[in-house]
Order: C-alpha cells, then sequence, then structure tokens
C-alpha cells in the first residue's frame, strides 16, 4: 500500500522536484513518509516564513518551482509572507500544508492549529487547492503546477486534511499533464514588427521575465540599435554592454532617455511603481504606445499599449529578432547618455548613496559571477537605482515589490542549492538580520558557500531618514544591533569586520572560503 502522503512525494519527484523546504510537525507527518526513500533533498529551515524564503530563492535561480511543507494553521500563515513576495516578483511556489480533518473544519471544535477558514485565508492571496480524497492528489498536482505557471509565475497552496494523508491511493498517473504555453497572436507580432522597423529611436524596457533571456535580449537590441532600460530583477543581463541602461526608470535620465524615444518596447516588466516610480513622484513618461512582451495575460491588460504579445521573452524576442533589418544610429550614444545622468543623480536622492553603491561593486568585483541576494538595506536601495551586475538573474532583493524585511538569509539558502559551486552573497542590514537569524544555521547544516554580508548602521537607518525628510520625530529606529562576531561564532560561521570602505572589502571577500562565512561591515 502507498499513501496518499507516499504518492504526494511520487508526483513531485515526476515533475522534477529536487529540492523541499520545511519544518516537519505533527501535522505533517504523513507527508514526510515517502521523503527518506525519494532522491528529494529536505532542507530544513529555522522558521517556516524562512522557507518560503529558501523556496524563493531557489525559484528565482533555477527556474524551477521552489516547493515548501508547512504544518497546519500557523505554519501556513507563517509562510504567507514568503509567498505574498513571490507573487509580488512572480515567482513560482509550491506550498503545500496539512488541515484538520474534514469532519471538523470549519466548526470551532477547538482542535490544534485550527483556523476558521485556512484555504479562505490563503485563497485572498494565491490559488488554493484542498485535496479532500485519494483520488484527488493526481488531479491537485496538475492543477498546482499548471497554476504555477498559467499566466505568468506565481505561488500555489495545496492542503491535505489530516485524515486523507494516510488512506491508500491509486497509483500515479504515467505522465504528469503537459503545463499551458503562451501563445502570440501573428497579426500582433506582424504590427509590433512594423513599428519598430519604423523606429528611429526605440528603446527596450527590461523586467525579470527576461531574467533567462540574455543572448536573446542582446541580439534584438542590437538589431534594433536599442538602449536597454534594466529594472531591479533584470539586472546582470548584457553585463558592460554598450547598449545597456541598468539603472532604475525611477530617475530622471533614464525618463528622459524613454521621453525621446518613437517606440517602447517592454519584455516581461509588469511597470511597477517601486521600479517606474520609487519616490511616487509621477512624471513617468507616456507608455501607453509601447509594444509589450509579457507570459502574464492580466499583466499585459494592466496597462494600456499599442500592441500585446502573449509569449515568454525567451521565444517572443527571437520572432521579432527574425523579422527586423539592421539599424544603425545613435543608440550606443544615447545609452552612455543615460548611464551617465542615472550616476550623477544618486547624490541627490542621498549624500551617502555613492558610497552605498561603491560597496556593492566591490562585492561584484571581489567576487565575480556571484549571486547577491538582497534585503532591504541603503546598499541595496542603491544598487537598485544604478549597478550593473555581472551575472544574469544574480542581482534580486526584497526591497522592491513587497518589500519583506528578513528576505535574503533564507533566499541565499535556496539561492546556493539552486546554483551550486556560484559563489552567494546575503547582503543584508543589521536590523534586517534581526527578523530572520536562524536560517543562517541551515547555510550551516547544509555546507553553503554562502557569505553573510551585514551591513551594520546599529539600527533602520533607512526608515530614519525617511522620518527626518518627512519632518517626522525619528523613533522607533534605533533597536540594538546584536554583537557580530560572538553572534557568527554561535553560528560557527568565520568572522571578519571591516570598515565601510570598498578596498576593506575586497580583502575579506579575497580569503579562502569552504562553508558559509560572515563578514560585517561597519557603517554607523
Amino acid at each position: 500500500m502507498r499513501t496518499v502522503g507516499e504518492r504526494l512525494v511520487e508526483g513531485l519527484e515526476a515533475r522534477g522536484v529536487e529540492v523541499v523546504f520545511g519544518i516537519p510537525g505533527v501535522h505533517t507527518v504523513e507527508l514526510y513518509r515517502g521523503l527518506a526513500g525519494s532522491r528529494i533533498r529536505h532542507v530544513t529551515a529555522r522558521h517556516e516564513q524562512g522557507a518560503g524564503f529558501m523556496a524563493d530563492g531557489y525559484a528565482r535561480v533555477s527556474g524551477k518551482p521552489g516547493v515548501a511543507f508547512v504544518i497546519t494553521g500557523p505554519g501556513l500563515t507563517n509562510t504567507l509572507t514568503a509567498m505574498a513576495q513571490a507573487r509580488s516578483d512572480s515567482v513560482p511556489m509550491l506550498v503545500i500544508s496539512g488541515v484538520n480533518r474534514r469532519d471538523t473544519l470549519g466548526r470551532g471544535l477547538g482542535f490544534l492549529h485550527e483556523m476558521p477558514d485556512q484555504q479562505g485565508v490563503v485563497s485572498a492571496l494565491c490559488p488554493s487547492i484542498s485535496v479532500n480524497s485519494p483520488e484527488a492528489l493526481e488531479p491537485a498536482l496538475d492543477q498546482a503546477f499548471a497554476l504555477m505557471f498559467a499566466d505568468g509565475p506565481g505561488p500555489v497552496h495545496l492542503q491535505i486534511p489530516l485524515d486523507v494523508m494516510g488512506l491508500e491511493a491509486p497509483a500515479p498517473l504515467a505522465a504528469p499533464a503537459p503545463l499551458p504555453f503562451p501563445s502570440p497572436s501573428p497579426d500582433g507580432v506582424g504590427l509590433a514588427v512594423s513599428l519598430l522597423a519604423a523606429a528611429g529611436r526605440p528603446v527596450i524596457l527590461a523586467g525579470g521575465g527576461a531574467r533567462r533571456a540574455d543572448a536573446a535580449l542582446r541580439m534584438l537590441a542590437e538589431r534594433l540599435d536599442a538602449p536597454v532600460v534594466l529594472t531591479t530583477n533584470a539586472r546582470g543581463l548584457m553585463h558592460g554592454h554598450p547598449l545597456a541602461v541598468p539603472a532604475s526608470p525611477s530617475l530622471e535620465g533614464v525618463r528622459d532617455l524613454i521621453r525621446a524615444s518613437d517606440r517602447v518596447l517592454a519584455v516581461g516588466s509588469e511597470s511597477g511603481a517601486t521600479d517606474y516610480d520609487m519616490y511616487d513622484l509621477g512624471g513617468m513618461p507616456d507608455l501607453s504606445g509601447m509594444i509589450r512582451i509579457d507570459a502574464s495575460l492580466r499583466q499585459l491588460a494592466r496597462h494600456p499599449a499599442a500592441v500585446r504579445l502573449h509569449d515568454f521573452a525567451e521565444t517572443g524576442m527571437p520572432t521579432l529578432w527574425r523579422s527586423l533589418t539592421q539599424k544603425t544610429g545613435d543608440g550606443a550614444a544615447r545609452a552612455r547618455a543615460a548611464r551617465t545622468a542615472a550616476r550623477a543623480e544618486l547624490p541627490g536622492l542621498s549624500l551617502a548613496f555613492p558610497a552605498q553603491l561603491a560597496i556593492v561593486e566591490a562585492i561584484r568585483d571581489g567576487l565575480p559571477g556571484a549571486i547577491i541576494v538582497g534585503d532591504s538595506t541603503q546598499p541595496v536601495y542603491a544598487g537598485n537605482f544604478c549597478h550593473d551586475h555581472d551575472r544574469p538573474g544574480g542581482w534580486f532583493n526584497a526591497a522592491t515589490g513587497y518589500g519583506a524585511l528578513g528576505y535574503a538569509p533564507g533566499a541565499a539558502v535556496g539561492a546556493a542549492l539552486a546554483e551550486p559551486g556560484a559563489p552567494v552573497v546575503c547582503l543584508i542590514g543589521d536590523g534586517g538580520l534581526q527578523f530572520s537569524p536562524g536560517e543562517l544555521r541551515t547555510a550551516v547544516d547544509e555546507g553553503l558557500p554562502i557569505t553573510y554580508i551585514v551591513w551594520n548602521n546599529a539600527g533602520f537607518r533607512e526608515i530614519a531618514d525617511a522620518m527626518t525628510g518627512a519632518g517626522v520625530p525619528v523613533l522607533g529606529c534605533d533597536p540594538s544591533p546584536l554583537r557580530m562576531e560572538p553572534f557568527a561564532a554561535a553560528c560557527d560561521l568565520p568572522f571578519a569586520s571591516v570598515a565601510a570602505e570598498p578596498g576593506a572589502l575586497r580583502a575579506a571577500l579575497a580569503e579562502p572560503q569552504t562553508g558559509p562565512r560572515m563578514i560585517e561591515v561597519r557603517a554607523g
């Protein structure tokens, strides 16, 4: 006999799942029954929110869904923050939880971990599927994997009642159902080609949906002679390319480039405010005449556009490229002017930004090809405004979109597991570190070569600056920081402490590394 829990593991394995993040509990024991004999690796987080962030980081780097096992009730609600971050950044995540026995649901009988309507709570955020019989498991898995990718990636919840987990379940189908694939209309493609062919000063806006399409983006940009504005989740694409503008469209110099263009092509970009209008000042150029390529019909419907192409960046851009002839013009000069103007704006936003950006660039130069996973901390904000990373998909953080503090320690674990051997950096502030310090022990348990760089300004300095700028007395922004050296020792991490100076940080990064380590950057 194979139980529902065992068939679940078989179904995940058949769909390519290699890692599950979670914390076992009495309400998920049966879900774990088949894990020991499978090829799936279980990674134990220290908090369910951390498990969700690990799944997020794993998905962003691997391109595969991140999967988490959590308990009924508090385990699931602890994971909701991570699911919301994944939803905001279009990250495929499957969270599998228990739920109380079917005959008790919604009755308020006082069972352990009971919620009035667990599925209703999650459904406000993302799709939630309940496996109410053994026969429902296989269709539920097909539905969950389809929903994670059906209209742009995102999180999905699957719950299994306690009295269903241990029941005998039928053997799975021979093969999982194929995932849906977007298909642009030929008429739309033809119109897009005509508009781009007629453009004399085109600009491309690349978002996170293009992160796996570096070669296609380069070919299309060069064919159009078009500067490419890279939003936060697109950083690392076209590194060092003369047409690349690795700077935020919230900056006026980048907006001037867009304003002066005669056709905008947006690829995999939701045009979200935290990229396009960080300070909520308005003034973004009119984009209603743009051409959009996106894998999500919902995203395509959210903004006016001249042409909407429902396609992946990896396939949509080559379709256009093959139908266009080579343009020559001043694209490189326009991109260079935008890059120069963007960097010149930074001191006007914050006098500290240039020095903070220098720290980010020291990390890039000290660890070439690193995946830098950021939290909401000052150097990350500076980098989001203007940073040319050297690895496609190698710069992502929680300082845009949903903006969850404490994201980076867990997400860095997921990233390191998704790309074994790649250098991974967790860039976090001393305040954010106190949201999720336990996940550093997971990195130790798994032997992952993560460098935890802690920007220690002894508090919530970014918030304090915002309060000062708004004329509000600074209050609540000075939580005492951890004493970093003893904390690192408690985590069994090699430790170094350096001044906030690029050369000192590069020297610390050059030290040999075998497992996780911590470098404190004294910024306060």
